[in-house]
C-alpha cells in the first residue's frame, strides 16, 4: 500500500510529459484539411520554430484558439520544421509553449508546386495564414497580431 502514492506520482508525471501526437504528411495528405465545406471556420497557419516572426505571433494564435474553443472554429498549425528536428525542436517548443492546436508537419520538397495551390499570391515566406469558411477564403502573408486576427475572424461569422 505504501507504493501506491509513488505509483500515482510516476503515472501522473508520465502523463504530464507525454509526447504530443505530431502527424507528418505531404501536400496530398494536407489537401483534405484545406477544403472543408461545413459550418466551421478554419484557421490554417504555416509556420516553423526557426522562423522568428512565426514564434512571435504564436501567443496571439493560442489566445484566439482559447477564445474560440466553444465556437465552430478549428485551428491547424502546419509546421514547416525539418523532419529531423521534430524531436529536438518542434516537440519541445509545443510543450514549452503549451500549444493546444493541432500541429501537422508538412514534409513535401515540391514547394514550388504546392505553394501556389494554397494561394496564388503566396511568395512562400512564413508566417502565412489561410482562413476559410465554406466558399469564403482569405490568405495573409506575414505576421498577424491578436487584434488583426480578431478583426479578420469577425468577418467570417
Amino acid at each position: 500500500m505504501k507504493w501506491l502514492p509513488l505509483f500515482v506520482l510516476l503515472l501522473t508525471g508520465q502523463l504530464m510529459f507525454a509526447q504530443p501526437n505530431i502527424k507528418t504528411t505531404d501536400y496530398e495528405g494536407l489537401k483534405p484539411y484545406l477544403n472543408k465545406a461545413n459550418d466551421t471556420t478554419y484557421l490554417v497557419n504555416f509556420w516553423a520554430t526557426w522562423c522568428k516572426p512565426c514564434v512571435e505571433e504564436m501567443p496571439a494564435f493560442m489566445k484566439i484558439n482559447q477564445e474560440y474553443q466553444d465556437e465552430a472554429f478549428k485551428m491547424l498549425l502546419i509546421s514547416l520544421d525539418f523532419p529531423g528536428q521534430i524531436e529536438s525542436k518542434l516537440i519541445p517548443y509545443i510543450k514549452e509553449n503549451q500549444i493546444d492546436a493541432e500541429v501537422i508537419v508538412l514534409d513535401d520538397p515540391a514547394s514550388n508546386k504546392w505553394i501556389p495551390m494554397i494561394d496564388e499570391s503566396w511568395s512562400g515566406s512564413i508566417p502565412a495564414t489561410l482562413i476559410f469558411h465554406r466558399d469564403k477564403r482569405k490568405f495573409f502573408e506575414g505576421k498577424l497580431d491578436y487584434e488583426e486576427l480578431k478583426s479578420i475572424l469577425s468577418k467570417f461569422k
